[in-house]
């Protein structure tokens, strides 16, 4: 699915910059790491948050259209986790907008809406769902300050800027207990059914508060998905971090890299690989493809081969919709290719001839192609050859051929492509001109066609040395690939645009530890999925949804609706249709439960 662009233009123009101190203190990070274990069991943390839990209005005022409170208390995670939470953010604000006559008897709808990233104060909440919905339905709401937000901001933090990684975990604590607080004060006032709801990060909040209240409980998470490690390693907010920074910390404190990263899993890796190998094994079982033997034959023959030049080699990556594993080489392209001799010496390379044999026997494999594998000198792959070694086994000799990503981008690989062309051209010109010589070889001198022959080789070469200066060798292609590359040698280590959060290993912490706190699977299913609506954005380019656990999958019973737009555009366009499912949910809610009750 193509992301959106205004999605991708919007962010770049924000100068809003995130985690701007890096990590946080490991000892707070190990601190939250253990809490989460307890906050996402909800028969834990239910019992962390009693009923009578201590709560102060400080303004009850009836308006023309609705009964205005304002209040406030203390984040009972300061309790729990003394001196992780700023002190100025130890108060949490609300605002409460309730019908001044409820529509239903014996039935008050009220809705807790938590804020997105950006969302200081009340107003825009106020303004743009519950004042709507107070009119439209009935329904209250409960406006919730988010911590290091509004009235909650630290003096030094500049506007959303969280100094800290550890501050987005610090507040996600915070909300779930403050969700407990303001649901029992609910109760306590006769206000029910109850819901949550909110856009962005306050819907992926939301959905984290929602686990921990073992009662019906209406979810209406707009704009966010199953986990934040998407939105911050490979969404359009993945920009605003100053990845070096966290690198560098990362690397310098043995705390991180010895300690907290070995408290914290990424959740999607044996998830969708599992889905991947069953999805794999399902396909090979339907169309019947190569046997065992003819796999480790194969296989045999890649680990026997090895490279030591890539130069003209590139990489044409195909349409994303398309699977990944369908890379393709541009068969135009000649590829120097040198066999050598493995680490395990003359039998493994015996061992491969007798393989290309058995290869050539069955007509798998070309006497051209047998005679340039079984050389022990640097030759040419043309494009018949390629297309024979492709239709071996594609997903494993075709991987071993394209296993370096030289081109990466599609700058290099058009600046490729172009020398490419341009050789051929040359290639052409040079084979006129020699038909042309030899037809008109009464005319010409040898003087002349050895003038002719010496400007075009200077030509060519020319050419060759500046393809040689793009190219990679294999040998410089270590495990740590991506500090080879050109962006890194201006002085830049880490461009996110570039490289995959696989690739780094501050990277993988990243996602090792917005998986361990904010990873839906690591938290209690709701108690009734089916008053989950959730509405996501198709072309959503903040939140990506791919390479990560479906909400459907994660909570059995919920259900996911989509906008045809992107995540800005959607905020902007259509807080009618988020309205819309909140007033749906809630009916779902009073005809299925009573005080609580199952309706039969």
């Amino acid at each position: 699915m193509s992301t959106s662009r205004l999605d991708a233009v919007y962010r770049s123009i924000l100068i809003t910059k995130f985690f701007t101190k890096g990590w946080g203190k490991p000892e707070n990070l190990r601190r939250l790491f253990e809490f989460r274990k307890i906050v996402s069991n909800r028969d834990e943390c239910f019992k962390l948050v009693e009923k009578d839990y201590p709560v102060t209005i400080t303004k009850e005022q009836n308006l023309s259209d609705c009964k205005l409170l304002e209040g406030y208390f203390l984040t009972p995670l300061e309790r729990y986790l003394p001196g992780i939470v700023p002190e100025i953010a130890q108060k949490a604000h609300f605002q409460a907008l309730l019908p001044l006559h409820w529509q239903e008897k014996g039935c008050k709808p009220v809705c807790l809406h938590l804020a997105g990233t950006g969302d200081h104060y009340f107003w825009r909440r106020r303004n743009l769902m519950v004042k709507p919905l107070l009119k439209e339905a009935g329904i209250g709401g409960i406006i919730l300050e988010n911590p290091f937000y509004g009235l909650r901001k630290p003096t030094d933090q500049i506007r959303s800027s969280l100094h800290n990684v550890s501050d987005i975990f610090v507040m996600g604590g915070c909300l779930i207990l403050e969700s407990l607080v303001l649901f029992h004060w609910c109760e306590r006032n006769g206000l029910g059914p109850l819901g949550v709801t909110g856009l962005s990060m306050g819907g992926h909040m939301a959905s984290l508060a929602a686990t921990n209240w073992p009662k019906p409980l209406v979810l209406v998470p707009c704009l966010s998905w199953s986990t934040a490690s998407a939105v911050f390693l490979q969404g359009v907010m993945s920009h605003s971090i100053n990845w070096d920074l966290l690198e560098d910390q990362y690397l310098s404190d043995g705390a991180y890299r010895e300690k907290l990263s070995k408290m914290v899993t990424i959740v999607d890796e044996a998830f969708l690989a599992g889905k991947k190998f069953a999805r794999t094994y399902s396909e090979k079982v339907k169309i019947g493809i190569q046997t065992n033997t003819q796999i480790e034959k194969q296989e045999h023959l890649i680990k026997s081969l090895k490279c030591d030049s890539y130069k003209d080699l590139i990489i044409c990556q195909e349409d994303k919709a398309k699977k990944q594993g369908d890379t393709k080489v541009d068969l135009n392209t000649k590829v120097p290719i040198k066999i050598v001799k493995s680490e395990d010496g003359t039998t493994e390379f015996d061992n491969l001839n007798k393989d290309l044999n058995l290869l050539l026997n069955e007509n798998k494999i070309s006497k051209t192609l047998h005679n340039k594998l079984t050389s022990n000198t640097t030759f040419e792959l043309d494009a018949t050859d390629i297309s024979e070694i492709n239709k071996l086994n594609k997903k494993e000799l075709n991987q071993f051929l394209l296993k370096f990503n030289v081109a990466s981008d599609s700058n290099k690989i058009q600046k490729s492509t172009e020398q490419v062309s341009d050789r051929t051209k040359l290639k052409q010109t040079e084979n006129l001109l020699s038909t042309e010589t030899s037809s008109k070889q009464s005319v010409t001198t040898n003087k002349e066609k050895s003038k002719e022959t010496e400007q075009l080789n200077n030509i060519i070469e020319q050419i060759d040395k500046k393809s040689e200066k793009k190219s990679w060798n294999v040998s410089e292609m270590t495990s740590d690939f991506w500090t080879n590359l050109p962006f890194i040698k201006s002085g830049k280590k880490i461009d996110i645009g570039k490289i995959h959060w696989r690739d780094r290993e501050a990277l993988q912490f990243m996602r090792g530890i917005m998986d361990e706190c904010t990873h839906l699977s690591n938290f209690s299913v709701p108690y009734d999925t089916s008053l989950i609506i959730a509405v996501c954005a198709k072309h959503d380019a903040y939140v990506p949804r791919e390479d990560v656990g479906r909400l459907e999958e994660i909570w059995p019973g919920a259900e996911v609706r989509y906008v045809d737009a992107g995540h800005v555009s959607a905020y902007i366009l259509h807080q009618s249709v988020f309205r819309a499912c909140i007033i749906e949910a809630f009916e779902r809610s009073k005809k299925k439960w009573k005080d609580g009750k199952h309706i039969e």
